[in-house]
This record gives structure tokens, sequence and C-alpha cells, in this order.
């Protein structure tokens, strides 16, 4: 194991309460207690998760997680956000910044450790997968070119964050098909979330934006079941 995981958090207690259970669990942990010292941190020492709190002094997590997008080198590396605000809205802006897990504070322990082995699993595993020459959909004026990771509109680059193009990418791969949430869950998210499923739905939503699919012509909600990517 021994991946890298740098820990954000002001609160300097439960910061320290993580990095003892991820240290018991074999994984290497960091703790910055503020934002700039976290950017700092994750540039020199280049961890393979990022614990990330939101309210943080000096920058906020939401920054750090839009600079860390921005720039080639850590734009793929995993982030599970945490912060003790409950809201929706909140989450929303979590995860179209590109955050790949959230957790609300007070968590269960246990199940942040599942979270962190779970978004490192996943990273792995994009990391380690082989994209096919064929890997190329057209759909009027979408092109999904998996090949060369990028999905175009009107022969412009789309910018999605890694989740959202992991989870076009299985839509589409399973094209014409209903896929249950709880199926889409587990293969793009690598697991249950624990009662966040809206996770799902925010993805869709945001998707849907980007690609100009209004009319859910492409994604389709099935009600009570999922959602399909129509082809035909």
């Amino acid at each position: 194991m021994n991946e890298k995981i740098l820990i954000i958090d002001d609160e300097e207690n439960i910061a320290e309460l993580i990095k003892f259970n991820l240290e018991l669990n074999g994984y290497q942990t960091d703790c910055a207690h503020d934002g700039k010292t976290g950017i700092s941190r994750i540039k020199t020492w280049k961890p393979d998760l990022v614990l990330l709190d939101i309210m943080l002094p000096e920058v906020d997590g939401i920054t750090i997680l839009q600079i860390l997008r921005s720039e080639d080198e850590f734009k793929e590396t995993p982030v599970i956000m945490m912060t003790a605000k409950s809201q929706d809205s909140d989450k929303f802006i979590g995860f179209e910044s590109g955050a790949d897990d959230y957790v609300t504070k007070p968590f269960i322990v246990k199940e942040l450790v599942y979270r962190v082995k779970a978004v490192l699993k996943r990273s792995a595993s994009r990391a380690s997968s082989q994209q096919t020459e064929d890997e190329v959909i057209a759909i009027n004026d979408l092109i999904l070119d998996f090949h060369n990771y990028q999905i175009l509109k009107n022969q412009k680059k789309l910018e999605l964050t890694l989740k959202e193009y992991e989870l076009i990418k299985y839509l589409a791969e399973n094209a014409n098909r209903v896929l249950t949430r709880d199926d889409i869950l587990d293969k793009v998210w690598g697991y249950d979330f624990f009662g966040e499923s809206r996770t799902l739905d925010v993805h869709i939503r945001n998707l849907r934006k980007k690609i100009g699919d209004d009319n859910q012509g492409i994604i389709e909600t099935v009600r009570g079941m999922g959602y399909k990517f129509n082809l035909n």
C-alpha cells in the first residue's frame, strides 16, 4: 500500500485522529492546518490523495481544489472534501470543482477509511486502463473521443471533471441499456455512497448542462430505475 495521504484540516485533533487511523491501515500521512501550508505541501510532497476541509484559514478548500484542477501535475490527484456543513449547495460546489468524494462531519472514521480505499482504487484503475483506438462516438455535434481522453461539442473541448468524464464514458459504453443508480455508483465511484446517492444526480445534471442535453435526449432518466445513454 504505502500511498501518501495529505490531511488539510484546521482542527488539529480531527486531523490527528484521521492520521492515526490511516497509518493503522498502512498509509503514509502528513497534515497541514491552513490552506496556504496545504497548497505548499501538496506541491512538495505530491500526495496520492488529499483529504481537504472546506473551511480553512488563509485559503479555503474550494479554492485549493480549483487550483489543483487547473494544474496539469495535480488535476488527477484524488480529493475527498471534508466539512461540517451539510447543505447540498456545499456538496454541489465541491463536486462541480472536481472533488472525487465528500464526507460531512461528524463522520465515522471507518467509513472515511473505506472511502479513501475506494477512491484510491478507482484512481489506480484509471491510471492503468488502456484506451482503444475505436473508442470514438459521434452524436450530432457531440464527439466522445475516449482514445484521446476528451469530449468535444461543436469541435470545442469540454472541460469535464474526472468523475464527469468517467460517468459519461461508463454510460456510453453501455449505450441503450438502462443502468440502475446502484450499478452506476458501484462502477464509477467503486462503492455505495452511504445514502448520498444524490451525488449521481449532481453529476448527471452537470453533464447534461455541459453537453447541451437540456431535453434529456442523450442521457435519459428512466423513472424508478436509473439512466440510459441513447445512441439511437
